[in-house]
C-alpha cells in the first residue's frame, strides 16, 4: 500500500490537506500503541503512518514520492545546475540574511510561494509529459525553497522572541 492509499488519497501532487490531515488523526487513533493488544505492531504501523503523514504533509516530499512510485527518484541529491536559479536562489537568500523586520520577512515569504507555485506548475507538467530529468530537477528547487520557507519561519519567530524580550521585565 502506497502513502497515498493509506489516507485514501488520489495519487497526485495536488491533494487536500484537510483531508490527509483528518484521516492521519483517524489512523493513529485507530492504530495509537496504548489502545494496541500487539503493541510492537501496533508501534510499526504508527510509524509508518507518521512517516506518509510527513512525506505527503509537504509539496517538495511529495512530488519527490510521486517520482519514487514511477521508479524515477535517483539523483535527487545532486546539486542544481540552472545558472540563473541558483542566481535568484542567492538573491533570496541574501534577502533573508539582511530581513530586520517581520514585513520584509512576509515579503520574502510571499515571493518565495510564487516561486514554489511556478514550480509545482512546472512538476505537473514534467510528471505528466514523464520528463524524468527535469521533474527532478524541479523537486530539487521545490526542496530548496521549502528549506528557505523553513528558515523564513525560524527568522520570524526569532525576530518575534527578540521583540519580547526586555531588560526591564521583572522575572
Amino acid at each position: 500500500m502506497n502513502h497515498f492509499e493509506l489516507f485514501n488519497l488520489p495519487v497526485a501532487l495536488d491533494i487536500d490537506l484537510a483531508i490527509l490531515k483528518n484521516q492521519f488523526l483517524k489512523l493513529q487513533q485507530q492504530y495509537h500503541p496504548d489502545k494496541a493488544t500487539d503493541k510492537d505492531q501496533a508501534l510499526i504501523k504508527s510509524s509508518e503512518i507518521n512517516q506518509a503523514y510527513k512525506v505527503l504533509s509537504q509539496v517538495d516530499s511529495r512530488a519527490a514520492y510521486l517520482l519514487a512510485l514511477k521508479k524515477q527518484d535517483y539523483h535527487l541529491d545532486q546539486s542544481i545546475n540552472d545558472f540563473e536559479f541558483l542566481q535568484s536562489a542567492l538573491e533570496i537568500r541574501e534577502q533573508l540574511d539582511e530581513a530586520t523586520d517581520t514585513e520584509q520577512l512576509q515579503t520574502l515569504k510571499e515571493e518565495v510561494r510564487q516561486w514554489i507555485d511556478g514550480l509545482v506548475r512546472e512538476f505537473k507538467i514534467d510528471y505528466q509529459e514523464e520528463d524524468w530529468a527535469e521533474a527532478r530537477d524541479t523537486v530539487r528547487k521545490l526542496r530548496f525553497f521549502q528549506k528557505v520557507l523553513h528558515d523564513i519561519d525560524k527568522a520570524e519567530d526569532q525576530l518575534l522572541d527578540d521583540d519580547s524580550f526586555d531588560l526591564d521585565d521583572d522575572y
